[in-house]
């Protein structure tokens, strides 16, 4: 166990920070050859040359002073190393364990995952890399204020260069992470290969767990009255009449009308696939318009929609949609109160199992098959960390006993949907303790997989750190890099 945390020590944590910090590398990250600048004379420059290769760039005259290392048809210069550092404390990161060695040695990894991805013929089409970029840039704008606020904050004389830098960026990016996962896709590990990770770790420095628990519940969600749908199913026609008759903004409507709380804010916009994760009924209705259509009321579980198309790319659609939400009376959710009640009483007198009762009278088809058993939504497990557990829940059952059963407890849908009651109990608990192969198989198999995937790429780093053209500037020589870059 230590010998894989030691591989992965301080850098890779180091480098798991910048994975996500995209706006700092927006700007700094710089893709292929440079020319000097106007005035630098001939005695300032120098040929960087590489091995000729079909579809290889074309090096011309770069100033070497300012080049932190080569790899394949890649440049990085020492400014851009920089310059991150510098955009990466601007956008509220810790970069108090980056240095820059290690973040030139990250460059360098994405640049030969990139380069290598190229050469295997590895593609990510125009079209995925341009919605990357329409995304982020409507994010920023919706952060910023306007396009013109963008391009100012951003010291971009235009929104086509910054789209054009965006496109090169996201390029390299997605090449790179689609290089990762092809080397990682095929690796599996056996139950035998995981008993022999464990076995060689010694006793004194097994892994500690912290204290677990698993959860139960049975939910009842109410349903609203046929009136009560049929007023939103109303409201809804006369937003989409208004939109449509008088040139009303969709945007607008959303902003003041939506309930769906992940888009009213963005008068509510949503960029979608076919593969993003919504609800069927939802893609079915959107990719079933056209462009400037604005759709019928259509009902969900998460209540009832309207959506207008704002463009269609490809097979992505740019949409907008505005989310209502019948209103459950007061009787209704006073009827489920009362008839959880009556569940968690016929549980204790012992007429049924939790489980049973789950199966039966549970409203949440996610967990009423599995006897109301909670998956833990960070590795899908039914084991909760304490120290890890969404707030909300860890308050709901710190209190509850072995065997003892909640009483109804009201919650909205984190999702937007509509609220409802719940019971909960606590199935088992799992005080802190060391590593047990039986009771932590799962969690070992992935700590095992987890160290075969490591050793594949590091093995795949170094055979192909042999095989491709690298050169790290004499400033950046005496680096203590993760891999062999300089070649000794």
């Amino acid at each position: 166990m230590k010998q894989l945390e030691k591989k992965n020590s301080k850098f890779t944590m180091t480098m798991n920070k910048l994975q996500f910090v995209f706006l700092a590398s927006i700007f700094c990250t710089h893709v292929g050859a440079q020319e000097p600048t106007a005035g630098e004379t001939s005695e300032e420059t120098a040929v960087v040359e590489a091995p000729a290769k079909k579809d290889s760039i074309d090096f011309k005259k770069i100033k070497l002073d300012g080049i932190a290392a080569v790899v394949g048809d890649y440049v990085i210069l020492d400014s851009d190393i920089e310059k991150t550092l510098i955009d990466l404390k601007s956008q509220g990161a810790s970069t108090e364990d980056i240095t820059h060695c290690s973040l030139l040695g990250k460059l360098m990894e994405d640049r030969l995952y990139a380069h290598q991805a190229v050469q295997d013929s590895i593609l990510v089409s125009d079209d995925e890399v341009n919605a990357t970029g329409d995304r982020q840039l409507q994010s920023l704008v919706q952060q910023i204020g306007s396009m013109e606020k963008v391009l100012k904050y951003y010291k971009k004389e235009d929104e086509q260069s910054f789209r054009e830098e965006l496109y090169k960026i996201n390029k390299l990016r997605m090449l790179s992470e689609k290089m990762q996962q092809d080397i990682i896709s095929e690796i599996e590990i056996t139950p035998e290969e995981v008993r022999q990770f464990f076995n060689k770790i010694p006793e004194n420095e097994r892994p500690v767990f912290g204290a677990e628990l698993e959860i139960a519940q049975i939910v009842k969600a109410p349903e609203p009255s046929e009136e009560e749908k049929q007023k939103v199913i109303d409201k809804l026609n006369e937003i989409k009449a208004d939109v449509e008759d008088n040139d009303a903004s969709f945007s607008v409507k959303a902003i003041l009308y939506s309930q769906d709380p992940g888009s009213k804010s963005k008068g509510g916009f949503y960029s979608i696939t076919r593969e993003t994760g919504f609800d069927k009924t939802f893609k079915d209705v959107a990719f079933g318009l056209r462009e400037g259509e604005v759709s019928e009321p259509f009902e969900t579980p998460f209540g009832f929609h309207i959506i207008y198309i704002e463009k269609i790319r490809g097979q992505e659609l740019d949409l907008r949609h505005i989310l209502i939400q019948p209103e459950i009376s007061d009787k209704a959710l006073e009827e489920a109160k009362q008839e959880l009640d009556s569940i968690r009483q016929k549980v204790i007198e012992g007429k049924f199992t939790f489980a049973e009762a789950a199966l039966n009278f549970s409203d949440e088809k996610e967990t009423k098959f599995d006897g109301g058993l909670l998956r833990n939504p960070q590795d899908f497990s039914s084991r909760f960390e304490l120290t890890k557990m969404d707030p909300t829940l860890y308050n709901q059952v710190r209190d509850l006993q072995d065997d003892q059963i909640s009483y109804p407890i009201l919650e909205a849908d984190p999702r937007g949907g509509p609220s409802k009651y719940k019971i909960l109990k606590v199935t088992n608990r799992y005080d802190e303790h060391v590593a047990d192969f039986a009771k932590d198989y799962t969690k070992i198999q992935q700590i095992a997989l987890t160290e075969k995937q490591y050793n594949a790429i590091k093995e795949w780093m170094e055979d192909h750190i042999e095989d491709t053209y690298i050169s790290v500037s004499d400033a950046n020589k005496d680096c203590d890099f993760a891999n062999n870059w300089v070649k000794n």
